[in-house]
């Protein structure tokens, strides 16, 4: 029975949030309490996660989480307001940790907000993870239920056997089997989409059930309408198609856009959006293009 991909980041921190935080922060004394509402009224969206957490050293203090496919250039000005509010609202420390996915370019990402204005200064430290420099050993070895399911993207975890034994483990514990449909999804990056269904015995069409592809979907009417465009179904459509080239191909993937742009069907449109994310690379999507 195919398993639904509902797992957002809450849920995959709860699974484990003790050894989670002990990682992202390197404080291995710690103890975590409960994952606290992150919502907060002035901002339109939620920061993904927070734990609360007690250190001998530190007393207690809460680990701000916010995990992105990919680094944008707007984050640090977000990590800082988050910070802020988050401080300001449950009045304790706030260890801010941001977890970037998908390797967007060789640009540095940086680990602090800093400004000036008049003569005034502001600046925000934050930790930053980005899970393809994480060795895969350490998603493997160490009880972290939350890095399984990016295996295939972490340092040395592209390797067929490599996802097999992470779906062993996964399989192995029947809390952490709904976490299949996430790693297949991050799979069909590095390997043959084929392959894929064959070790995970994986519907590809469940991969439009996953968060991050809904992610992708309404970042694309995001940037339609950030460019005063009027969104119809089609535009929505062409805007999720641009997002998903650019994060699975970078710049490169844009060059498709063009012809795309021309295509007036929707059921085609629908066709090539679902392809983005299963094909291997830019050779199996122009001939995938070319056939349909």
């Amino acid at each position: 029975m195919v398993k639904k991909a509902d797992i957002s980041t809450k849920k995959l921190i709860s699974l484990n949030p003790e050894n989670w935080v002990k990682w992202v922060t390197q404080i291995p004394d710690i103890t975590t309490g409960e994952i606290l509402n992150s919502e907060f009224q002035w901002i339109s969206r939620e920061s993904d996660v927070l734990v609360k957490a007690t250190s001998p050293q530190y007393g207690e203090f809460l680990v701000l989480n916010e995990l992105q496919l990919r680094y944008k250039s707007e984050l640090p000005k977000r990590m800082r307001a988050y910070t802020a509010l988050a401080e300001e609202k449950y009045d304790l420390p706030i260890y801010p940790v941001l977890i970037n996915i998908l390797k967007e370019s060789e640009t540095e990402i940086p680990k602090r907000y800093e400004s000036e204005f008049a003569g005034l200064q502001a600046r925000q430290d934050y930790r930053v993870i980005n899970l393809w420099e994480v060795d895969v050993n350490i998603a493997l070895s160490q009880p972290i239920p939350a890095l399984l399911p990016f295996v295939p993207i972490l340092k040395g975890g592209g390797e067929e056997s490599t996802v097999r034994q992470a779906l062993q483990m996964l399989r192995a514990d029947e809390k952490l089997s709904q976490l299949e449909t996430v790693m297949a999804f991050f799979a069909t990056f590095v390997l043959d989409s084929a392959l894929v269904q064959q070790i995970m015995r994986w519907d590809m069409a469940i991969l439009q059930e996953s968060p991050w592809y809904q992610q992708i979907f309404r970042e694309g009417e995001k940037r339609g309408e950030q460019r005063g465009e009027k969104l119809g179904e089609r535009r929505a459509i062409l805007s999720s198609i641009e997002l998903s080239l650019e994060i699975k191909f970078s710049q490169e993937g844009l060059q498709f856009m063009p012809k795309i742009s021309q295509v007036a069907d929707l059921e085609q449109l629908k066709n090539i959006q679902r392809s983005i994310l299963t094909v291997n690379g830019l050779d199996e999507l122009r001939e995938f293009m070319q056939r349909d």
